[in-house]
Protein backbone atom coordinates (compact mmCIF):
# COMPACT_ATOMS: atom_id res chain seq x y z
CA UNK A 1 0.00 0.00 0.00
CA UNK A 2 1.31 3.44 -0.94
CA UNK A 3 2.50 5.73 1.83
CA UNK A 4 0.69 9.04 1.88
CA UNK A 5 2.72 10.82 4.59
CA UNK A 6 6.27 10.25 5.71
CA UNK A 7 7.71 12.21 8.62
CA UNK A 8 11.50 12.00 8.59
CA UNK A 9 13.17 12.80 11.92
CA UNK A 10 11.10 15.92 12.53
CA UNK A 11 11.57 18.09 15.60
CA UNK A 12 9.59 21.13 16.71
CA UNK A 13 10.91 23.73 19.14
CA UNK A 14 9.13 26.94 20.06
CA UNK A 15 10.43 30.00 21.91
CA UNK A 16 9.42 30.41 25.55
CA UNK A 17 10.40 32.65 28.47
CA UNK A 18 12.92 30.06 29.54
CA UNK A 19 14.43 29.65 26.07
CA UNK A 20 13.62 27.17 23.34
CA UNK A 21 10.97 24.63 24.33
CA UNK A 22 11.36 21.27 22.62
CA UNK A 23 7.89 19.86 21.84
CA UNK A 24 8.54 17.11 19.27
CA UNK A 25 11.86 15.27 19.32
CA UNK A 26 13.12 13.35 16.30
CA UNK A 27 9.77 11.90 15.19
CA UNK A 28 9.87 9.44 12.29
CA UNK A 29 6.53 8.09 11.11
CA UNK A 30 5.19 6.46 7.95
CA UNK A 31 1.44 6.60 7.33
CA UNK A 32 -0.20 4.43 4.68
CA UNK A 33 -3.08 5.60 2.49
CA UNK A 34 -6.56 4.72 3.70
CA UNK A 35 -5.62 3.96 7.31
CA UNK A 36 -7.12 5.17 10.58
CA UNK A 37 -4.34 6.33 12.90
CA UNK A 38 -4.96 7.28 16.53
CA UNK A 39 -2.50 9.55 18.35
CA UNK A 40 -2.72 9.05 22.10
CA UNK A 41 -0.78 10.18 25.13
CA UNK A 42 -0.99 12.42 28.20
CA UNK A 43 -1.60 16.17 28.00
CA UNK A 44 1.52 18.02 26.94
CA UNK A 45 3.02 15.04 25.10
CA UNK A 46 2.94 16.82 21.71
CA UNK A 47 -0.19 15.32 20.12
CA UNK A 48 -1.70 18.53 18.71
CA UNK A 49 1.73 19.76 17.61
CA UNK A 50 2.22 16.53 15.67
CA UNK A 51 -1.17 16.95 13.99
CA UNK A 52 -0.42 20.55 13.02
CA UNK A 53 3.01 19.54 11.72
CA UNK A 54 1.33 16.99 9.45
CA UNK A 55 -0.78 19.84 8.04
CA UNK A 56 2.21 22.12 7.57
CA UNK A 57 0.63 24.66 9.91
CA UNK A 58 3.61 25.04 12.24
CA UNK A 59 7.30 25.34 11.37
CA UNK A 60 9.47 22.33 12.05
CA UNK A 61 12.96 22.83 13.44
CA UNK A 62 14.53 19.79 11.77
CA UNK A 63 13.58 17.00 9.39
CA UNK A 64 11.33 16.64 6.35
CA UNK A 65 7.73 15.77 5.59
CA UNK A 66 6.91 13.89 2.38
CA UNK A 67 3.46 13.66 0.77
CA UNK A 68 3.14 10.75 -1.68
CA UNK A 69 6.93 10.58 -1.81
CA UNK A 70 7.44 14.29 -2.57
CA UNK A 71 9.05 16.64 -0.05
CA UNK A 72 6.68 19.40 1.08
CA UNK A 73 7.91 22.99 0.79
CA UNK A 74 7.02 23.85 4.38
CA UNK A 75 8.68 27.28 4.16
CA UNK A 76 6.52 28.41 1.21
CA UNK A 77 3.27 29.60 2.73
CA UNK A 78 1.30 30.14 -0.48
CA UNK A 79 2.30 26.75 -1.84
CA UNK A 80 1.36 25.04 1.42
CA UNK A 81 -2.02 26.80 1.50
CA UNK A 82 -2.85 25.45 -1.96
CA UNK A 83 -1.68 21.99 -0.89
CA UNK A 84 -3.94 22.01 2.16
CA UNK A 85 -6.96 23.21 0.17
CA UNK A 86 -6.56 20.27 -2.16
CA UNK A 87 -5.42 17.51 0.18
CA UNK A 88 -6.26 18.13 3.85
CA UNK A 89 -9.39 18.44 5.95
CA UNK A 90 -8.86 19.59 9.54
CA UNK A 91 -11.15 19.36 12.56
CA UNK A 92 -9.76 21.80 15.13
CA UNK A 93 -10.54 21.34 18.81
CA UNK A 94 -11.99 24.86 19.02
CA UNK A 95 -13.88 24.52 15.71
CA UNK A 96 -12.65 27.69 13.88
CA UNK A 97 -16.07 28.29 12.33
CA UNK A 98 -16.65 31.67 10.69
CA UNK A 99 -19.07 33.48 13.06
CA UNK A 100 -20.86 35.42 10.31
CA UNK A 101 -21.50 32.31 8.18
CA UNK A 102 -24.32 29.79 8.66
CA UNK A 103 -23.71 26.09 9.25
CA UNK A 104 -24.34 25.46 5.55
CA UNK A 105 -22.06 28.30 4.44
CA UNK A 106 -19.25 27.16 6.76
CA UNK A 107 -19.52 23.60 5.51
CA UNK A 108 -19.32 24.40 1.80
CA UNK A 109 -16.28 26.73 2.02
CA UNK A 110 -13.76 24.09 0.80
CA UNK A 111 -15.91 23.31 -2.25
CA UNK A 112 -16.45 26.96 -3.08
CA UNK A 113 -12.69 27.53 -3.00
CA UNK A 114 -12.52 24.86 -5.72
CA UNK A 115 -15.43 26.51 -7.62
CA UNK A 116 -17.60 23.40 -7.24
CA UNK A 117 -21.07 24.20 -8.62
CA UNK A 118 -22.58 21.38 -6.54
CA UNK A 119 -21.33 22.80 -3.22
CA UNK A 120 -24.74 23.65 -1.77
CA UNK A 121 -26.22 20.21 -2.42
CA UNK A 122 -23.20 18.30 -1.10
CA UNK A 123 -23.00 20.40 2.06
CA UNK A 124 -26.73 19.99 2.73
CA UNK A 125 -26.59 16.21 2.35
CA UNK A 126 -23.57 15.89 4.63
CA UNK A 127 -25.10 18.06 7.37
CA UNK A 128 -28.29 16.00 7.16
CA UNK A 129 -26.22 12.83 7.68
CA UNK A 130 -24.83 14.44 10.83
CA UNK A 131 -28.30 15.22 12.13
CA UNK A 132 -28.08 18.94 11.39
CA UNK A 133 -30.63 19.23 8.59
CA UNK A 134 -32.72 21.53 10.78
CA UNK A 135 -29.72 23.78 11.55
CA UNK A 136 -28.54 24.70 8.05
CA UNK A 137 -29.33 28.41 8.36
CA UNK A 138 -28.12 28.88 11.94
CA UNK A 139 -25.01 30.87 12.80
CA UNK A 140 -22.38 29.24 15.07
CA UNK A 141 -23.52 31.41 18.00
CA UNK A 142 -26.93 29.74 17.81
CA UNK A 143 -25.46 26.23 17.85
CA UNK A 144 -24.43 24.14 20.83
CA UNK A 145 -20.80 23.07 21.23
CA UNK A 146 -21.66 19.60 19.94
CA UNK A 147 -23.47 21.03 16.91
CA UNK A 148 -20.51 23.30 16.13
CA UNK A 149 -18.24 20.24 16.37
CA UNK A 150 -20.35 18.42 13.78
CA UNK A 151 -20.33 21.42 11.42
CA UNK A 152 -16.54 21.54 11.73
CA UNK A 153 -16.45 17.82 10.90
CA UNK A 154 -18.65 18.33 7.85
CA UNK A 155 -16.43 21.16 6.59
CA UNK A 156 -13.34 18.99 7.01
CA UNK A 157 -14.83 15.94 5.30
CA UNK A 158 -16.58 17.58 2.38
CA UNK A 159 -14.93 16.96 -0.96
CA UNK A 160 -13.26 13.74 0.25
CA UNK A 161 -9.77 15.09 1.01
CA UNK A 162 -6.97 12.48 0.93
CA UNK A 163 -6.01 13.35 4.53
CA UNK A 164 -8.35 14.05 7.43
CA UNK A 165 -6.80 15.42 10.63
CA UNK A 166 -9.00 15.44 13.73
CA UNK A 167 -8.21 16.84 17.18
CA UNK A 168 -10.59 15.11 19.63
CA UNK A 169 -13.47 14.91 17.09
CA UNK A 170 -15.91 13.52 19.68
CA UNK A 171 -14.71 15.58 22.64
CA UNK A 172 -17.79 17.83 22.78
CA UNK A 173 -20.37 15.21 21.86
CA UNK A 174 -22.67 12.96 23.85
CA UNK A 175 -22.34 9.21 23.33
CA UNK A 176 -25.03 8.96 20.63
CA UNK A 177 -23.64 11.78 18.50
CA UNK A 178 -20.07 10.68 19.18
CA UNK A 179 -20.86 7.24 17.78
CA UNK A 180 -22.61 8.81 14.79
CA UNK A 181 -19.59 11.00 14.03
CA UNK A 182 -17.09 8.14 14.33
CA UNK A 183 -19.28 5.92 12.16
CA UNK A 184 -19.37 8.60 9.46
CA UNK A 185 -15.61 9.17 9.69
CA UNK A 186 -14.95 5.42 9.42
CA UNK A 187 -17.31 5.20 6.44
CA UNK A 188 -15.38 8.03 4.77
CA UNK A 189 -12.05 6.25 5.34
CA UNK A 190 -13.19 2.82 4.21
CA UNK A 191 -15.21 3.97 1.18
CA UNK A 192 -13.04 6.76 -0.22
CA UNK A 193 -9.51 5.84 0.85
CA UNK A 194 -9.17 8.92 3.05
CA UNK A 195 -6.36 8.68 5.59
CA UNK A 196 -7.41 9.65 9.12
CA UNK A 197 -5.05 10.87 11.83
CA UNK A 198 -6.95 11.63 15.01
CA UNK A 199 -6.11 12.65 18.54
CA UNK A 200 -8.25 10.95 21.13
CA UNK A 201 -8.31 10.19 24.85
CA UNK A 202 -11.06 7.62 24.26
CA UNK A 203 -9.39 4.20 24.32
CA UNK A 204 -12.42 2.58 22.66
CA UNK A 205 -12.07 4.90 19.68
CA UNK A 206 -8.31 4.33 19.56
CA UNK A 207 -8.86 0.57 19.57
CA UNK A 208 -11.01 0.82 16.42
CA UNK A 209 -8.14 2.42 14.49
CA UNK A 210 -5.64 0.49 12.39
CA UNK A 211 -2.72 1.84 14.37
CA UNK A 212 -2.11 3.70 17.63
CA UNK A 213 0.81 6.10 17.98
CA UNK A 214 1.64 6.67 21.65
CA UNK A 215 3.44 9.93 22.43
CA UNK A 216 5.29 10.69 25.64
CA UNK A 217 7.30 13.86 26.23
CA UNK A 218 7.60 14.58 22.50
CA UNK A 219 8.76 11.08 21.55
CA UNK A 220 6.95 8.10 20.07
CA UNK A 221 6.95 5.71 23.02
CA UNK A 222 5.30 2.85 21.14
CA UNK A 223 3.21 1.89 18.12
CA UNK A 224 0.34 -0.56 18.34
CA UNK A 225 -1.10 -2.16 15.19
CA UNK A 226 -4.63 -3.55 15.23
CA UNK A 227 -3.49 -6.61 13.30
CA UNK A 228 -0.32 -7.18 15.30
Amino acid sequence: MQDILNLQSISVSLPSKGGQLSILKDISLTISRGKMIAVVGPSGSGKTTLLMACAGLIPISNGNILFEGQKLSLDKEQEMTKWRQKNVGIIFQNFHLLPSQTALENTKIPLELRHDKDANKQATLLLEKLGLGHRLDHLPSALSGGEQQRVALARAMIGNPPILLADEPTGNLDQENGERVMSLIEEQVRNTGTTLILITHDLQIAAKCDEQIHLLDGHISKKVSKNA
